[in-house]
């Protein structure tokens, strides 16, 4: 159990909570998780590797030492179909 769970017992019913409570009024209360908004952050971190990689990616893929290789490859795979 989180320190910021409270115990079923400790919480309070919804229609007695006041509708102007902080976040910090509602986390003691038990009624907003303490790590909401986190799967969002963790989204947009992820997101911005991916990002670094694929730039990352197009500037190997665009040397010509990389196009040389892929296409031998290429041509290889398709002179030993014949």
């Amino acid at each position: 159990m989180s320190p910021f769970t409270p115990s079923a017992s400790s919480r309070i019913p919804q229609e007695q909570l006041n509708p102007h409570l902080s976040s910090g009024e509602l986390m003691r209360a038990g009624l907003e998780d303490p790590e909401a908004g986190a799967t969002t952050a963790e989204y947009g971190i992820v997101m911005m590797a991916a990002v670094g990689f694929a730039g990352l990616l197009v500037v190997i893929l665009k040397s010509e030492e990389v196009r040389q290789m892929l296409l031998g490859i290429v041509q290889a795979a398709l002179s030993t179909g014949a």
